[in-house]
Formats: structure tokens, sequence, C-alpha cells
């Protein structure tokens, strides 16, 4: 039975998923979390035979579950011929190990599920360099499972090598060499992207991150706003890898549009840790668009996960109650899913909208396109917000100059202003953002 239950998660088994609802736990609806819960199983190929909510009034240290819950999950794993149990919660390395062992299967919680989606995804080098940390991160605090293998000793090198070390102590001490190894890695792309950072500084084009809870709709998105063809599929973390493309603003010549890893309610650890990297890039926006499904019941929820971990980058500064408070960078509100809605609740939301002017707030159809014009309107005006109003008087000569304003700025009058020592004369009065008078000024 050991070594059955060291398997790895395939795709197409069988498994129960049980949600535990801790007393006092009311940010997320117990069936909205259950449902999320059959989502990332759903994500990564896996049959979900049964799915239910178990209260917990006073986790139990050794199972998390009462004796009688966990009775009622075996039934269920009978009844639906499941080899996999799924507990979208937080278990200890000694938990997951007695489950396993009153259960007689597999047993994985919201962390390894999580994982186990994200070691599927990863797509690119730095990607499968994070998930792999993050695995071993998880995995160093779990070899204490009944694996009989890790009893054993082994014996030391040359003459005086005694009993060596436990099989188990080899492990961590092999697991720590390699969680180094990846973290060295990771830092010289920690180096690489903020290199590249300064250079579209230097450039420089306004960047504009999309964030939002994962399945949101930023992909679909990105996609619309872009003409790129990032995948987009109604799953979980369809997307890990960060994609960055170039869009037309108005009144800017160009923007690099940013697309992240979405983020969920309870995201392990040792994830945030691994994909800071990737997360820094959202710090370094000049602008964030947070795409939230509004057509979801549990959207409300979504939101405050999402400025907690905005929070946690120091994107959204804490007030003094510890709830996240001003943002560093501007937030764009992007209700994505408007086409989901009915006709009345549709109306309803706009006398939202109307009341929260302190707010920006696009609703928008990213798969029809619908309200996609109003946003980018909106992030034109965002980014120029500081621009200054500049009248220039450019010869006929350095008609370059013209057609940079022209391209960058939002030009506001332009005449003819006679003749100059090089010719006609132009005079133009445009608003320019503060970079780009910079850029202007040095041409």
């Amino acid at each position: 039975m050991e070594e059955e239950l060291k398997g790895e998660v395939t795709r197409g088994a069988r498994a129960v998923v049980a949600y535990p609802h801790l007393r006092g736990r009311s940010d997320l609806d117990p069936d909205a979390r259950l449902e999320e819960a059959k989502g990332l199983a759903l994500a990564i190929g896996i049959v979900v035979a049964d799915a239910f909510v178990i209260p917990i009034r006073d986790p139990r240290p050794g199972t998390l579950f009462g004796e009688g819950q966990v009775q009622n999950i075996a039934v269920a794993c009978e009844q639906s011929e499941a080899e996999l149990v799924i507990v979208d919660g937080a278990l200890s390395a000694i938990q997951q190990r007695n489950l396993e062992e009153k259960l007689k299967r597999k047993v994985i919680d919201r962390t390894g599920l999580i994982l186990e989606i994200f070691g599927e995804r990863a797509a690119t080098a730095e990607g499968r360099l994070q998930v792999e940390l993050a695995h071993l991160d998880y995995q160093a605090g779990r070899l204490v499972r009944s694996w009989t293998h890790l009893e054993r000793q082994r014996g030391g090198f040359g003459f005086l090598g005694g009993p060596g070390e436990t099989q188990i102590e080899a492990d961590r001490r092999m697991i720590r060499d390699r969680m180094a190894k990846i973290r060295r890695e990771l830092e010289q792309v920690r180096k690489t992207r903020g290199l590249h950072r300064d250079r579209r500084g230097k450039a420089p084009w306004p960047v504009v991150a999309l964030v939002g809870y994962t399945n949101a709709g930023k992909s679909t998105l990105f996609n619309r706003l872009t003409g790129a063809d990032v995948m987009a599929e109604d799953l979980l973390f369809a997307t890990l890898d960060p994609t960055m493309r170039a869009i037309s603003l108005p009144a800017v010549e160009k923007a690099i549009l940013s697309d992240t890893v979405g983020f969920i309610s309870d995201l392990p650890t040792q994830l945030v840790a691994a994909f800071r990297a990737t997360l820094e890039e959202v710090t370094a926006a000049d602008i964030i668009l947070h795409v939230r499904d509004i057509a979801n019941p549990d959207s409300e929820a979504q939101k405050t996960q999402v400025l907690d971990v905005l929070s946690d980058l120091g994107v959204i500064q804490t007030g003094e109650d510890g709830e996240p408070d001003l943002p560093t960078v501007p937030i764009v509100e992007v209700w994505n899913k408007w086409d989901l809605l009915s006709q009345a609740r549709q109306v309803e939301l706009r006398k939202i909208v109307a009341r929260r002017d302190e707010e920006i707030i696009v609703p928008l159809s990213a798969l029809t396109g619908e309200g996609c014009d109003e946003l980018l309107d909106t992030v034109g005006a965002a980014l120029t917000e500081d621009a200054t109003t500049c009248t220039f008087l450019i010869p006929a000569a350095e008609g370059r100059k013209l057609a940079w304003l022209h391209a960058r700025g939002e030009v506001l009058s332009e005449e003819m202003a006679g003749e100059g020592d090089n010719g006609p004369l132009t005079r133009i009065t445009v608003r320019l953002a503060p970079r780009e008078l910079g850029r202007f000024s040095a041409l």
C-alpha cells in the first residue's frame, strides 16, 4: 500500500473532493469554494467522482477531520470507486499520512493540487524552475511520511564512515542543495528581468499589467487587446508564464501589456515566494488592470484575495487597521464577463459604478469586445493624467518632430506661424506625459 500511495497524481484518476469549512471562516462561500476546488481538479484532468463540504468545529491535530467524518469520506470513496482524496485545505505532513493510512488512498491537500497544476502548465525554463522550487519546499517538510525506505541507514565513505546518515537526512540534504541551486538560478532570472525592466524604462514605454483571480478572463482580454494567441480556456491557471505585447493607446504611441499568473485564495506560500520574480512585473507597472469575473457570485471575495496579494507585494499600502488602503500604482477595475449578466443586473451594477466615482471601473466583455474601446480610452487617459500642455514652434524642415508629437501626444491645436531661419514654422500645442516630454527634449 505504501508503494501505491507514493505514485504521482495521474490524469483520469477518480477523486473525492472534500472542502473542510472551518468555523469562523466566512470570507468565502463554502459552495463557491467547493466549486473552485472541483475546477482545480478538472484543470489537470482528474475525474471528480464526488464532492462535498465538511463543517469543522474543532480541527483534529492528527487527521483534521473527526472519526465519523473520516468514515464518511471512506464510504464516499468506496461508493464512487475513487482512488484519490483531495482535501481543499492545508494538511500537515502527519495529517496527510494518517488520512492515507485510514482511507487506504492517496491524499493531497490544496497546496499539493495547485503545485500539480503549476508543474503541468509551466512552459518556460523560468516557470519550471519556480515550480520545482515550490515543489521541493513543499516536500522538504513531508519526508516523515510512511515511506519505509527512509528508515534505513546508509554507510559513510572511507574507513571512518560509521553508520552514516539516515536516508531521510540524505534526502533532506539533497533537497536543500537542489533548492539552493534553483534559488541562485532564479536570482539570475530576477536580475535579467530587472535589466529588461530598466531597458523598457529607458525606452520609455508605459507598462500595463493585467492581474486578477484565476479564470477571471485575463488571457482572453490580453488576446482581444493585442491580437495575440495566448492560451485562454475556461480553466483555473490556464496560463502561468508572463507574456508581454505592445498595444496602442489614445495619446500614447505604444504601451506594453503584461499578462501575469492568476491569483487564488489561500495561494501556497511556497508559490508566492517562488513566483516573486514573475510578480515583480506587477510592481514595476505604470498602471494595473484588475480583471474581475463580475458574473461570479463570489466576485467580491475574489477581489479581496487579489488586493491582499497586491498588498503583500507592496503595490497597495496598508492602513492603520491592517486593511488595504492607497495603491502606489493606479488601478483600473475591469468588470469582465459583462455579457453573462442579465439586463436587470447590468442596470443594477451601473448604478454602483456611478456611486463609486473615486474608483475607475470599466464594465466589458473580453469575449465579445464590448467595452474594450472604453477601456483603452480609460487607460490612455490615466497614463496621460499628469501630462503637461506645451506649445512648440517646429520648423517645416523638422517634420520628424511634428510626426513624433502627433504619435506620442494629444495635439490640441496646430497652425502656421510665419517664417523662421529655416523656413516656415508650425505652432503646435500638445499634451505630453512627463516621460514623453523628456524624450522630446532629447530629440
